[in-house]
C-alpha cells in the first residue's frame, strides 16, 4: 500500500507542478492578441500570422510534453493499482441471505437516496421499480405494484409522501445551517419537538442557541459592525433564551455570560475555545441529523452505506477464507454467523457480544443471555441444563433462584 501512495502522491505533485494549463492560456492570448491586431488593421494580416507561427508552434510543443509527463505518472500510478488490487473473483453468492429479501434491498436503497437528499433519483428508482413489477407479475384486482413500491418508505406507520416531507425540511433545515449559517429553522424544529427531545436526553436545542449567541458575539451576521454592538446583540438573545435552559446548563449559561468580561482578550480567556471552535457548525449540523433520523424511528447512517462499508472491510478476508477451504476442501458449516472474526471499526459495533461463563458458547437470538435474580448471567440453555429441579442453585455464587425468575436480556 506505501507503493500506491507514493505513486499517488508523486501524480498530485506532477499534475500540480504541470505547466500545461499555464501553456494552453499563453496560446489563447497569443490566438486573441493577433484577432485583435487583423481586425483593427486587416492590412496586417499576413505579417501578424507570420509573427504568430512560431510562438504559437513553440507553446503546443510545450503543451505536448506537459501531457506526455502527466500521462507517463498516471500510466505508473494505474500500474501501482493493478498490481496491489489484483483482479479475482468475488466470494461465492451461492448461499445468499438476502436473495429473498428483495423487499428489504429495495427499500434500503431508497431510504438511502432519501438520506442523501437525492429526492429526484428515489423517484425515478421508485417509478422504474413499478413498471418492473408490472411487467413481471400477474396483475390481479388486489395487487397494485404501485402501492407496494411506495410503502417501502412508510415509517412507523407514516405513508411514504409524509417520509418524503420530513427528509426535504431535514435537507432545508442543513442548507440553511451549512450554506447559510442560519440556526433560526433549526433552533424552530428543536422547539416544536422539545419533549420528545428531552425524553431521549437529548442537549440538540441547548447547542443551537449557544451556537446562536456565539454567532451574535463575534458580529459573524454583520462583519463591518463594531464588536460592541455584537456583544449587545449576544447580551439580549441571552437575556430572552436561556431562561429556559437555567435548570440543567446553568454551568454552560455562566460560561456564555462570564465571557462579557473578556471581550477586549478573549484570545486570552478561558472561553477561547467555546467562542474558536472551526468543527461548531460541522458538529451542530450532524447533532442534528442524528436527532431529526432518531425521531423518525431511523438510525443516523444509511443502513445501506454502513453494509457496503463494513462487506467491503470483511471482503479481503472471505476471500483469503474461500481459497483456504478450497485448497482443503472443506465447506462453511456455521448458521446465521461468520466463521471468522471481522475486525470493523468501533463505531460500526452495535451490539454487545455475550459468552456463556458456563457453556463458553457465543449467545444467539435462540440462545440469548439469561439473567437471574442475584445478577449473575448466563445462556438460556445454560440455564435449562442447570435446572433440573424447580429451584437450582447459581454457578458463581451461593443464591437459588426459580426459572421462572429469570430474564431475557436484550444487547
Amino acid at each position: 500500500m506505501d507503493t500506491v501512495q507514493k505513486e499517488h502522491e508523486r501524480l498530485l505533485k506532477k499534475l500540480r507542478g504541470s505547466q500545461g494549463i499555464q501553456n494552453v492560456q499563453s496560446t489563447i492570448d497569443l490566438l486573441q492578441s493577433a484577432r485583435d491586431t487583423i481586425a483593427s488593421d486587416p492590412t496586417q494580416a499576413s505579417i501578424t500570422m507570420a509573427k504568430l507561427q512560431n510562438p504559437v508552434k513553440s507553446s503546443f510543443d510545450s503543451i505536448n510534453d506537459s501531457l506526455k509527463e502527466s500521462h507517463s505518472s498516471l500510466n505508473k500510478y494505474s500500474k501501482a493499482l493493478d498490481k496491489f488490487f489484483k483482479d479475482r473473483p468475488l466470494p461465492s453468492t451461492e448461499h445468499d441471505a438476502l436473495s429473498s429479501q428483495e423487499h428489504m434491498i429495495n427499500r434500503a436503497i431508497a431510504m438511502h437516496l432519501l438520506r442523501e437528499g437525492q429526492f429526484s433519483v428515489a423517484a425515478t428508482f421508485l417509478s422504474e421499480l413499478v413498471e418492473t413489477k408490472s411487467r413481471n407479475s400477474q396483475q390481479t384486482t388486489e395487487y397494485n405494484p404501485a402501492n407496494e413500491a411506495t410503502s417501502l418508505l412508510d415509517i412507523n406507520e407514516a405513508p411514504s409522501d409524509q417520509v418524503r416531507k420530513q427528509f426535504v425540511k431535514m435537507y432545508y433545515i442543513l442548507h440553511e445551517l451549512k450554506e447559510n449559517k442560519n440556526l433560526l429553522p433549526a433552533i424552530e424544529w428543536a422547539r416544536e419537538n422539545r419533549d420528545a427531545l428531552e425524553t431521549r436526553g437529548s442537549n440538540l436545542e441547548f447547542e443551537l442557541c449557544r451556537l446562536q449567541f456565539i454567532w451574535l458575539f463575534n458580529c459573524e451576521q454583520y462583519p463591518g459592525v463594531p464588536l460592541s454592538a455584537g456583544r449587545q446583540a449576544a447580551l439580549e438573545y441571552a437575556k430572552r433564551e436561556f431562561h429556559v435552559f437555567l435548570p440543567r446548563y446553568m454551568r454552560e449559561v455562566q460560561q456564555l455570560i462570564g465571557a462579557m468580561a473578556f471581550c477586549p482578550n478573549l484570545q486570552n480567556s478561558p472561553y477561547r475555545n467555546i467562542f474558536n471552535n472551526p468543527t461548531a457548525w460541522s458538529d451542530v449540523s450532524l447533532s442534528f441529523t442524528r436527532e431529526f433520523c432518531s425521531l423518525m424511528g431511523l438510525s443516523a447512517d444509511s443502513p445501506l452505506y454502513i453494509a457496503t462499508t463494513a462487506g467491503a472491510i470483511a471482503l479481503p478476508t472471505l476471500l483469503k477464507l474461500q481459497t483456504i477451504m478450497k485448497a482443503k476442501r472443506t465447506e462453511w458449516t456455521t448458521q446465521n454467523e461468520l466463521p471468522v472474526e471481522i475486525p470493523l471499526p468501533p463505531s460500526y459495533l452495535f451490539h454487545s457480544i455475550f459468552v456463556c461463563p458456563v457453556s463458553k458458547e457465543q449467545a444467539t437470538d435462540q440462545n440469548p443471555p439469561m439473567m437471574m435474580p442475584c445478577g449473575h448471567v448466563i445462556a438460556e440453555e445454560s440455564l435449562k441444563r442447570l435446572c433440573k429441579s424447580s429451584r437450582f442453585k447459581c454457578p458463581y455464587c451461593p443464591n437459588e433462584s426459580h426459572p421462572g425468575e429469570a430474564r431475557k436480556i436484550f444487547m
